[in-house]
């Protein structure tokens, strides 16, 4: 079975692993080759033998409100995305530049606010964003730095350009499955690293477990850091799992946390031992009853105020919410020159902020050709594909705009690249994005790699796992 010869290139999208004229594209040449030789059932039982590796290692994520079990194993394609050196080094050089850029951006808003001052942004646009939080205001965080662990979104247009659809700078998740990936690709399908110089992932645990003990307070000479999650039932708790066993460090409730004095401790059996750092992946709403929800269970009591005397140092900090508000994205590339004075390396998808008469008017009489997306949700939730719509979506959309056109974004609709996929015993194309993960602790560094999400329904272009896509091993050549 030959890569090129039962597999098609399909519509007008990038293909990532087949040229216009249906050439193996130069780095995808010696894993066809491997391919070559392999039978469609071959393929199948090595596919089968991936999922039963997720299955025994419980690689799994959570889908709420499905009523036959919740927690699914992740899909995993076989077929990895291969990224060349240099189109990687011009990935890594735009990313560095983005987050470099928004840690200014944020220790700016909640400090001297310039950038606001000069209109560049304007002022409301921060004041009503739900993530910008004024209790933050006059804060100082460890090194200025807000953002220790992003997590942003590219895509490729159909002319193979990468673009920033978004970024996430609260909890970013999903780098677990990087990893894992990882793993199962070399006891699976060992055979298919022939030929590639492909550059290692599994790094991650030791650079994020350096962030955060370089962002703990001065008087710590041996620094106790832990990672705070909301539970069992959250989502990306075989994350939350399998990062605290990565790293050798404790994986905490809120409940195994006390502050006293404003200083944070942990409750062993050995009595309260005091906490240095806390990597968070919980959401701020719920961080400190005392400050934000009092009705969270999930937080600790006190933990903001331990946080302002720098007793205690939290990744990532508070308040970084705003600047991943789908609103402010449209103004990252004034960000980055005001900042940087200089141009975005990569630059981002056109966008619509309805805010005034005329941008709202276009939105509204163009549903059916845009995405529409609600600012603050994430996950493939709160979105319109306009062109896959039916009517009854398009006027509901069209309702919730013009109630809230602050909540909403639009963007043309950009037909993400696509790649071969193991799909019913063939390979198929299939579009994808690529999450690649980025950690600012002495220096900022950019994981050679990714989570690439695949749409697995035929001709989607939805990647979340939430709505039932997959995932794939990304091969960076070295």
């Amino acid at each position: 079975m030959k890569l090129i010869s039962d597999y098609q290139r399909s519509g007008t999208a990038f293909d990532e692993a087949v040229g216009e004229e249906g050439e193996v594209r130069e780095h995808y040449q010696p894993l066809a080759r491997s391919f070559s030789g392999t039978t469609p059932e071959t393929l199948a039982r090595r596919q089968k033998a991936a999922e039963l590796f997720f299955l025994h290692r419980g690689t799994t994520f959570t889908v709420y409100g499905e009523k036959t079990g919740i927690d699914r194993i992740f899909p995993f394609d076989s077929v990895p995305r291969i990224v060349p050196a240099d189109e990687w080094a011009h990935i890594e050089k735009g990313l560095k530049q983005r987050l470099y850029a928004l840690n200014l951006f944020l220790h700016d808003l909640y400090h001297d606010q310039k950038i606001l001052k000069d209109g560049v942004v304007p002022v409301e646009l921060i004041y009503e964003a739900r993530h910008f939080r004024r209790e933050w205001i006059g804060v100082p965080v460890p090194d200025d730095i807000y953002v220790h662990v992003c997590g942003t979104d590219l895509i490729r247009d159909r002319d193979g350009t990468y673009r920033v659809l978004e970024d996430n700078l609260r909890c970013p998740s999903g780098v677990s499955y990087v990893l894992e990936n990882r793993l199962a690709m070399q006891r699976v399908f060992p055979e298919l690293f022939e030929g590639y110089d492909v550059r290692p992932v599994q790094d991650y645990a030791a650079a994020l477990r350096n962030v955060l003990y370089h962002i703990a307070p001065p008087s710590a000479d041996a620094p106790v850091a832990v990672l705070l999650t909301p539970g069992v039932y959250n989502s990306a708790y075989f994350e939350h799992t399998y990062l605290a066993k990565q790293m050798g460090i404790e994986l905490v409730e809120g409940t195994d946390l006390i502050v006293d004095d404003d200083v944070v401790y942990m409750r062993t059996t050995r009595g309260p031992q005091r906490v240095d750092v806390i990597y968070r992946r919980i959401d701020d709403d719920f961080v400190d009853p005392v400050i934000f929800r009092p009705d969270s269970a999930l937080g600790v009591a006190g933990l903001v105020n331990a946080y302002r005397t720098g007793n205690v140092a939290v990744a990532n900090s508070l308040g970084t919410g705003v600047a991943d508000d789908k609103a402010v994205y449209a103004f990252t590339p004034k960000i980055i020159q005001y900042y940087l004075n200089e141009d975005p390396i990569l630059p981002i998808v056109e966008t619509y902020l309805p805010l005034d008469d005329r941008t709202l008017d276009h939105v509204l009489t163009n549903l059916e050709q845009l995405v529409v997306k609600r600012v603050d949700e994430a996950g493939g939730y709160g979105m319109l594909m306009g062109p896959s719509a039916s009517q009854l979506e398009l006027e509901e959309f069209r309702r919730r705009v013009q109630a809230e056109p602050r909540s909403y974004i639009a963007q043309p609709v950009i037909s993400l690249s696509q790649h071969p996929t193991w799909i019913d015993g063939r390979l198929d194309p299939r579009h994808i994005d690529l999450r690649p993960y980025i950690l600012y602790g002495e220096e900022i560094w950019v994981v050679p790699g990714g989570l690439t999400r695949v749409a697995l329904r035929k001709g989607s272009l939805v990647v979340n796992s939430s709505q039932g896509g997959g995932s794939k091993d990304t091969w960076v050549l070295g």
